[in-house]
């Protein structure tokens, strides 16, 4: 594919349940994400229903449920609910910490780039990630920005999967044009930067 080597969206979403979901190859998957989603946005967002307020009324109603239908389980000789033992095994533990280790590498890494290394590339593409994060984030609120998340999540992967070779095409092409706008902005900045030394020199 020249510069980079193609792999497939399941590959790169890590295979298995998400990229089943995301990828709708498991439409039972992806129609519940989808409608549980749009659920949750209507409940609190058009309906106004306080989030705190939901839970504990779930809670409460699951709780209540089981109850119900422990005592009659017992009255009755019918099989107790099907509630598998509750653990947290140290292995996810280790998984989800690993990940959060990860992300963290991956934030002091960029700041390093940034604060050290003066690396203008990076400044750049954080600067207009953070903006556009700030701009869009002025026009709706958290719960709306998770749910459009999660839209985008849903088709996003799917459209790129099934169109990879035209967008692969159109990405490589701006790639491109980036690595040299950003060549000649270190150009200018590097002839700034020595002008400004000779000055100080010559003073």
């Amino acid at each position: 594919m020249g510069e980079f080597d193609r792999i497939s969206v399941y590959d790169a979403l890590g295979g298995g349940t998400v990229a089943d979901t995301l990828l709708w190859r498991k439409c039972y998957g992806g129609v519940m994400m989808l409608t549980g989603s749009t659920v949750m946005w209507l409940l609190f967002e058009r309906a106004g229903y306080n989030f705190l307020a939901f839970i504990a009324n779930t809670l409460l109603l699951l709780v209540v449920i089981l109850f119900f239908w422990a005592k009659s389980a017992s009255l009755l000789n019918r099989p107790l609910p099907p509630i598998p033992d509750m653990d947290i095994s140290e292995e996810s533990v280790l998984i989800v910490a690993d990940e959060m280790r990860a992300w963290a590498n991956r934030v002091l890494s960029t700041m390093h780039e940034i604060a050290v290394d003066g690396n203008l590339r990076t400044l750049t593409l954080v600067a207009v990630g953070l903006w556009l994060v700030s701009y869009v984030g002025s026009f709706f609120n958290f719960l709306t920005l998770i749910y459009i998340g999660v839209l985008l999540s849903l088709s996003v992967p799917l459209l790129y999967d099934t169109f990879q070779a035209q967008i692969d095409e159109k990405l490589i092409v701006l790639l491109k044009n980036t690595r040299t706008v950003f060549k000649k902005a270190d150009l200018i900045l590097q002839r700034v930067s020595m002008s400004q030394k000779k000055q100080k020199k010559t003073e």
